[in-house]
């Protein structure tokens, strides 16, 4: 899966502007499962020297995600701020080497140049104005004015590079122009810091999002100055959203972490990001195990990929259903204590297996499990007053002896005594359940009505359809 001899040693390099976004999430989970299938390494990098919106913050709330997704790496966090000293001596050694040089060229002065151009019909770019070639005399250097690092990017030949996504990609070296690699006040930019790191931190795969392709070739050029290994190149298609647009707020949810609060489990948002780029023949469901073991570059997808809610829903729930008992009840407990519920006297497993096979997100399950857990009992007075009457009173009265009469208050008993209570009036399911429901829920649809009332408690049920058949 590379093209060199050298260990695979992937990295994840996000910017801490903001939380982890999908895409984001999804670039991370490809490197890090090349680098897990191959038993290479997985760097993570916090490409944090845009200073104004790098926030502690957002760095905190990209750990958290990663952690959360359960992408562990095996080096890192690197921090580009902390790597300044290295930079500048890579860029000396560039400006010595005379594979960079000093432009003294304005903001302005550039902005013409790239007007001129293009009123000439050629392509807007900076002239070379400060570029030393042999026999070539450069301008007096502005009294003053300090000046930008230039790349001296080839002017003849071209970039290429086999992209693991997109196939071999071409690009001729005339269409770049001579990249700023450091600013007027001696920071590096992105461009070139990526290429030191990528080159010190022995990087041998580049993942990355297919709005980094521009970059792709000057990066590769600056490799090449440096005499450095070329790292293999992978650049993933977008997520689409489900009208066909690019992923955006609009279309709900884009940071994960938001899919943690709505009820996702980690597992089926690492199977549902996996299908957005890569397939298993017609395989929907694979474990995290299965991926890694299974991971080939040969089905990475090139085409865009369409977010589909439906789809992930229908993922979450299968992994709901797989759950032990135990964690299924950790996982919900809190949800259901953030709603006001409490589960002391509840037997919790049993009631989350009520409603688990029905359920898409953790959420939905909390929810539901509110009727169990409910610190009073509430009902909808319109509600009580539609189904608890003189008619349904008279039913409840003779379901409520059958169910005084019990002695096992199991779900088989229960369902006895309605059946019997049917039987008994020559009355359906409908004129009972629904009344039941009401009087002992407060709700008009619950689960099958045994399984309620067994989970409700015989005090409950008792108490409760006593006081309907009474009102």
């Amino acid at each position: 899966m590379t093209t060199s001899d050298s260990p695979v040693r992937s990295r994840f390099a996000p910017s801490p502007t903001g939380f982890l976004h999908l895409g984001g999430a999804r670039t991370a989970l490809f490197a890090w499962v090349y680098a897990r299938h191959a038993k290479g390494k997985f760097i993570l990098r916090i490409e944090d020297t845009d200073l104004e919106r790098s926030t502690q913050e957002a760095v905190d709330a990209i750990l958290h995600a990663m952690d959360w997704l359960g992408l562990d790496y095996d080096e890192g966090p690197f921090y580009q701020t902390k790597r300044f000293d290295r930079y500048q001596e890579v860029l000396q050694q560039m400006l010595k080497d005379g594979t960079a040089y000093y432009c003294y060229s304005t903001p302005e002065e550039v902005d013409a140049m790239r007007e001129a151009a293009k009123a000439k019909g050629q392509k807007p770019r900076y002239d070379g104005t400060w570029r030393p070639e042999p026999g070539k005399t450069l301008p007096p250097i502005p009294e003053g004015r300090q000046p930008v690092v230039r790349f001296k990017n080839p002017q003849q030949g071209e970039v290429q590079w086999h992209d693991l996504f997109k196939g071999t990609i071409t690009i001729k070296n005339e269409e770049l122009d001579d990249l700023i690699i450091a600013r007027p006040d001696g920071s590096p930019t992105y461009n070139f810091c990526v290429v030191v790191d990528d080159w010190d931190m022995g990087i041998t795969q580049v993942i990355r999002g297919d709005d980094h392709v521009n970059n792709t070739p000057r990066q590769i050029n600056i490799f090449k100055a440096l005499n450095a290994p070329v790292p293999e190149y992978g650049h993933m298609p977008m997520i689409l959203g489900p009208d066909g647009q690019k992923l955006s707020k609009r279309h709900g949810a884009v940071n994960v972490m938001d899919y943690h609060e709505q009820g996702y489990l980690a597992e089926a948002m690492i199977n549902y990001l996996a299908r957005l780029g890569w397939s298993h023949g017609d395989d929907e469901i694979f474990s995290r195990q299965q991926f890694v073991e299974w991971f080939d570059t040969k089905h990475l997808s090139k085409a865009a990929a369409q977010w589909d809610p439906k789809k992930l829903n229908w993922i979450n729930a299968h992994y709901i259903r797989q759950l032990s008992d135990e964690q299924l009840q950790q996982a919900v407990a809190p949800r259901i204590a953030k709603r006001g519920g409490v589960t002391e006297h509840v037997n919790l497993p049993a009631v989350l297996n009520l409603f688990k096979d029905r359920a898409e997100t953790l959420e939905q399950l909390a929810d539901n499990a509110m009727l169990f857990c409910k610190p009073e009992y509430e009902v909808d007075s319109a509600l009580y007053e539609q189904f608890i009457t003189q008619e349904s009173k008279t039913v409840l009265t003779h379901f409520l002896q059958k169910l005084e009469a019990l002695d096992d208050w199991q779900a088989p008993a229960i369902n006895a005594a309605i059946k019997e209570t049917l039987q008994d009036l020559s009355i359906k399911m409908p004129a009972l359940g629904i009344p039941v429901r009401v009087a002992v829920t407060g709700q008009k649809q619950t689960p099958s009505v045994d399984a309620v009332l067994a989970l409700m408690g015989r005090d409950t049920v008792l108490e409760r359809l006593q006081k309907a058949s009474q009102a």
